[in-house]
């Protein structure tokens, strides 16, 4: 059970670790959502998720303690339709004045529990103009809000950059600026429910590996050290 974060990692890293003789069946969905399935016991063998959602699914029981491994980590950006003029994000100021004059932002519905998503929301709130942008807003749940706007349907995206960098339609304008970023850490662990133990640790060793962090940096992931336990 996977965040849409890895979405386009896993077309990579899926097939690589099935060349050792093991299958896997991915479920995908925002961190919140994957969290809240777990909690609510639905089972699986692994979790993918925000490492500050992995640790309150051990306090829950739901996931093995000493079993969880940092994977990676991204930032959030901002990203506009494939060939359109990339707006200045560089301060604040600059990056407030470009969602006043957008005509449409796609942003992940923050009731749906997408850390972009409830990040953005109180950037918004911070630069005073919640109602302005909120009133134009396309609020994706569960999907990438870069086909949002490679459709046409907005004219910026914001979303964790691998999950822009996975729409071929659109073009990255870059990171939030320095004061509004936020760095969200993604860690793998065994859930409790698991049937098949030792495959699916085989499945962390790999998302840990060095072999995956180049994999996923690929994909626009910082890659943290692959022995540190999250």
């Amino acid at each position: 059970m996977s965040t849409i974060a890895l979405t386009d990692a896993w077309h990579g890293l899926k097939p690589k670790f099935e060349t050792g003789g093991h299958r896997i069946n991915i479920v995908l969905g925002t961190g919140g959502a994957i969290n809240k399935r777990i909690a609510e016991g639905e089972a699986g063998d692994v979790v993918v998720s925000t490492t500050l959602g992995i640790q309150g699914l051990i306090k829950d029981g739901r996931v093995v303690p000493g079993t969880s491994r940092a994977v990676a980590r991204s930032g959030v950006g901002v990203a506009v339709r494939k060939g359109a003029p990339k707006p200045d994000i560089a301060t604040a100021h600059a990056l407030r004045r470009t969602l006043l004059s957008a005509d449409a932002v796609a942003y992940s519905d923050p009731a749906g529990g997408g850390g972009s998503g409830i990040h953005f929301a109180k950037i918004l709130q911070r630069l005073g103009i919640a109602d302005q942008v909120n009133a134009k807003a396309r609020l994706g749940s569960g999907v990438l809000n870069g086909e949002i706007v490679a459709k046409g349907d907005a004219d910026i995206a914001i979303q964790q950059i691998p999950e822009l960098m996975a729409v071929s339609g659109v073009d990255i304008v870059g990171p939030l600026p320095g004061e509004l970023q936020l760095m969200t850490s993604f860690s793998a662990a065994l859930l409790s429910s698991s049937k098949k133990a030792e495959t699916a640790k085989a499945l962390i060793e790999f998302l840990s590996s060095q072999e995956a962090a180049a994999m996923l940096k690929e994909k626009g992931f910082e890659v943290q050290h692959w022995t540190r336990r999250a």
